[in-house]
C-alpha cells in the first residue's frame, strides 16, 4: 500500500496532552470516604483474587491516565516480598499543595476522599479512565498500609496511611530533580481472607494490555517475591504498532494463520473523540473482539461495538453486490457470517464517558456509534477498493460461513423432525430423573456404559439423571455450526439439556441446573472433560457463565485396615489416613469409575451430603477464549510453549 493511501485510512490520534495546569485547586471533592471497607465489592467487585488485582490496576490507571496526557513514558510495578506492591511513574506527581474546599494537601485528598480527583473538571484531564475518582482512596481504604511519594517542585514529600487513616502528615524526606509518584501498598487480610498473594500472569496480562493501548509507552513489571534471581520474574512491554500490534499478538499466541497479508488499521478523530480499528482475518470460525474505552476493556460491549458491528456487515455486502461478488442468488451475509475467523480490537477515547456501572462493563455513549460506524464504512470500504484480492477472499470466507449456517439450519430442521427437542423424546442413554423442577435436577455426564450402569442404579432416581458417553467426542475448537449438529457423540447431549444451540439456544428451557461431568480420573478420564468443557464454552456459553457446570471428584484411592475404610482424593490424603491407622492398611487404587459398584459410587461422588464437586467458572472469559484456542486449536506451536512453560505447577501425573 502507498504512503498517501496509508494517510487515508490512519489520521493522526486524538490530541490528549494537557495544556491548562495541573494544580492544587484542579482537586475536586465531592463527597467522603466512608463505607468502602464496610462494602468493598461495591467498588473493586469482589473480596476475592478478582478485587485483590483490581487494587493494582486502579494505581496503575492512574498512572496511564498521566501517560495519556501526554505527561508519562515509562511505569513500573513490582511484586515485593510479602505481596507488597510498588508502582511507580514519571507522570507530573499527584498535587503537594493545599485543596482550598479542604485545607488539606491535595495528595492526601486524593488518597482519603471519596470521588476526589481531578478528572471531572475537564482542566486535569483530557482523556482517562478513572472517572469516578475513587481508585487511590479505594486502594488506601482496603490496604492494611500505603504509603505515597510524590516528586515535584525539587523535592520528595512522603505520607503514609493505614487502612485509609493518615498516621502522618505530608512531610519533605529528600530532594530529587524530575517528577513522578510512586506508590507502595499491602492489601488488608481482614477485607481479602480468600487468599492476598498476587498471580504473576494475571497482572502481567493486563499491563500487557494496556501497553498495546498506548503506542509507546514502557510498562515494566517484576515478580521479586523470591530471593532466587532464577525464579524471579521480568518483562517490559512497549509496542510501537499499538493495537495493530495488538491483533498480530492474538493470533500468534492462539496459532491462528491469518488469510490477509498485513493487519488492517484504520483511525480517526473528531473534536474531542477519537476511535481506532485492527482487524485480521484467520481461518479458525471463532470471534475475537476486544474493545475498550480510554483503556478500559468493555467486557459487556456497548455503543462502539454496535457501530463496528453494523458497519462491518454493510461493507461486505455493499462491496459484494458491487462488483458481483455476492449473486442475486446468495442470501444476505449477517453480523455473523462477517465476524466468523475475525479478530479485531477496537478503541476509542472520548472526554465524557459514560460506562454502566463503578465496573464499566459496558459503553453507553450514543454518539460513539455513529464515529465507529462512519469509520469502518468508509476506510474499510476505502481498503477493500485498493486491495481487490484481499477483500475477495474475506468476501468468499463469509459466504463459506453463510453456507455453513444454512446447512447448520437444515441439520438442525432435520434433528427436529427426527427427535423432535419439544417433544418427550429423549435420548436412549439418558435416565431422566422424576422431578421436573429445574433448580433441584442434576445431570451426570458419565464416561461409558460400565459407569453409567452403576451411576444409575446408585443415584437418587427423583433428582439425578444419567447420560452415559461412549469413546471420545468431537473436538469442536475448529468445527462450525453444521459439523456438531447430527454428532453422534454431542446430539444426546444437546437432546437432554434441552436448551437448544447456536440461534435456538434458550437458557430459560435448561432441564437441569446442576450438570455434572463424571470422568474417571486418568489422561483420557481429563481429555473427555475438557472436550466436553470446550463444546459447552463454544456452543453453550451461558451455562458455564451461570455456574450450571460442575466437575465431579471421584476418589483416588480406598485405605482398609480391618473393618474401617475411607476413601482419599490425593496422594497426601492417602498417606495421612495410612498414617492415622498405623500403616499396613489395604490400599486400592480406582483406574475408573467401572471398577466402584453403585453403593461406592454413590457414597463417594453423587450423594449431595458428603460428595466433591468443583464448580466451572470464568472468572476470565478473554483468558478463558486464548487457553481454549491454545490447547484445542489445531496449531502445535503455541501448545508446545504452553506446557513447556506450565509443565512445573503439575501434579498427581498420570504416566
Amino acid at each position: 500500500m502507498s504512503e498517501e493511501n496509508k494517510t487515508i485510512l490512519e489520521e493522526e490520534d486524538m490530541d490528549t496532552v494537557v495544556t491548562e495546569e495541573y494544580s492544587e485547586n484542579s482537586i475536586q471533592v465531592l463527597e467522603g470516604l466512608e463505607a468502602v471497607r464496610k462494602r468493598p465489592g461495591m467498588y473493586i467487585g469482589s473480596t476475592g483474587p478478582r478485587g485483590l488485582h483490581h487494587l493494582v490496576y486502579e494505581i496503575v490507571d492512574n498512572s496511564i491516565d498521566e501517560a495519556l496526557a501526554g505527561v508519562c513514558t515509562h511505569i513500573e510495578c513490582d511484586i515485593l516480598p510479602d505481596n507488597i506492591i510498588t508502582v511507580r511513574d514519571n507522570g507530573r506527581g499527584i498535587p503537594v499543595g493545599i485543596n482550598e474546599k479542604t485545607g488539606l494537601p491535595a495528595v492526601t485528598v486524593v488518597l482519603t476522599v471519596l470521588h476526589a480527583g481531578g478528572k471531572f473538571g475537564g482542566s486535569g484531564y483530557k482523556v482517562s479512565g478513572g472517572l469516578h475518582g475513587v481508585g487511590s482512596s479505594v486502594v488506601n481504604a482496603l490496604s492494611e498500609w500505603l504509603e505515597v511519594e510524590v516528586t515535584q517542585n525539587g523535592h520528595v514529600y512522603s505520607q503514609r496511611f493505614e487502612r485509609g487513616k493518615p498516621v502522618n502528615d505530608l512531610h519533605i524526606i529528600g530532594d530529587a530533580e524530575g517528577h513522578g509518584t510512586f506508590i507502595k501498598f499491602k492489601s488488608d487480610g481482614e477485607i481479602f481472607t480468600e487468599t492476598t498473594v498476587y498471580d504473576y500472569e494475571i497482572l502481567a496480562r493486563r499491563l500487557r494490555e494496556q501497553a498495546f493501548l498506548n503506542a509507546g509507552l514502557s510498562i515494566t513489571l517484576s515478580d521479586k517475591r523470591d530471593d532466587d534471581p532464577e525464579i524471579q520474574q521480568s518483562e517490559e512491554f512497549c509496542y510501537e504498532g499499538g493495537i495493530k500490534s495488538f491483533v498480530e499478538y492474538i493470533n500468534k499466541t492462539r496459532g491462528y494463520n491469518p488469510v490477509q497479508e498485513e493487519v488492517i488499521h484504520i483511525s480517526t478523530t473528531k473534536e474531542d473523540r477519537s476511535a481506532e480499528v485492527a482487524l485480521c482475518y484467520n481461518d479458525g470460525y471463532n470471534v475475537n473482539l476486544l474493545s475498550f474505552a480510554n483503556n478500559i476493556n468493555t467486557v459487556d460491549g456497548g455503543t462502539h461495538e454496535v457501530g463496528f458491528k453494523r458497519a462491518l456487515t454493510r461493507v461486505f455486502n455493499d462491496y459484494g453486490k458491487k462488483y458481483n461478488i455476492l449473486k442475486d442468488s446468495d442470501k444476505k451475509l449477517s453480523g455473523d457470517d462477517v465476524l466468523e475467523g475475525l479478530t479485531a480490537v477496537i478503541s476509542v477515547k472520548l472526554t465524557e464517558a459514560q460506562f454502566e456501572g463503578q465496573t464499566k462493563g459496558k459503553l453507553g455513549n450514543t454518539d460513539i456509534t455513529g464515529l465507529v460506524s462512519s469509520l469502518v464504512y468508509d476506510k474499510l470500504m476505502t481498503y477493500f477498493e485498493e486491495n481487490p484480492q484481499t477483500a475477495k477472499s474475506l468476501l468468499n470466507k463469509s459466504l463459506d460461513a453463510s453456507r455453513a449456517r444454512e446447512a447448520a439450519r437444515k441439520a438442525r430442521e432435520s434433528a427436529r423432525r427426527k427427535s423432535p427437542l419439544e417433544s418427550n423424546s429423549l435420548p436412549g442413554k439418558l435416565a431422566d430423573c422424576i422431578s421436573n423442577n429445574p433448580e433441584e435436577c442434576e445431570l451426570f455426564i458419565v464416561e461409558g456404559d460400565s459407569a453409567g450402569g452403576s451411576a444409575k442404579d446408585g443415584r437418587d432416581k427423583v433428582h439425578q439423571a444419567i447420560l452415559a458417553l461412549w469413546g471420545k467426542m468431537l473436538n469442536v475448537e475448529k468445527a462450525r455450526l453444521d459439523k456438531v449438529y447430527g454428532n453422534e457423540k454431542l446430539t444426546p447431549v444437546v437432546q437432554s439439556l434441552g436448551t437448544g444451540i447456536g440461534e435456538d439456544f434458550d437458557i430459560s428451557k435448561l432441564r437441569y441446573h446442576k450438570i455434572v461431568i463424571m470422568a474417571d480420573a486418568d489422561v483420557d478420564g481429563s481429555h473427555i472433560r475438557v472436550l466436553l468443557l470446550t463444546f459447552f464454552f463454544r456452543f453453550m456459553k451461558e451455562i458455564v457463565e451461570g455456574g450450571y457446570v460442575y466437575l465431579a471428584q471421584p476418589p483416588l484411592f480406598k485405605v482398609s485396615k480391618g473393618k474401617k475404610s475411607v476413601y482419599a482424593f490425593s496422594d497426601e490424603e492417602r498417606d495421612n489416613y495410612i498414617a492415622e491407622m498405623g500403616g499396613q492398611c489395604d490400599v486400592q487404587r480406582y483406574k475408573g469409575l467401572g471398577e466402584m459398584d453403585p453403593d461406592q459410587l454413590w457414597e463417594t461422588t453423587m450423594d449431595p451430603e458428603f460428595r466433591t464437586m468443583k464448580r466451572v467458572t470464568v472468572e476470565d472469559a478473554q483468558h478463558a477464549d486464548e487457553t481454549f484456542s491454545i490447547l484445542m486449536g489445531d496449531n502445535v506451536e503455541p501448545r508446545r510453549d504452553f506446557i513447556e512453560k506450565n509443565a512445573k505447577y503439575v501434579q498427581n501425573l498420570d504416566v
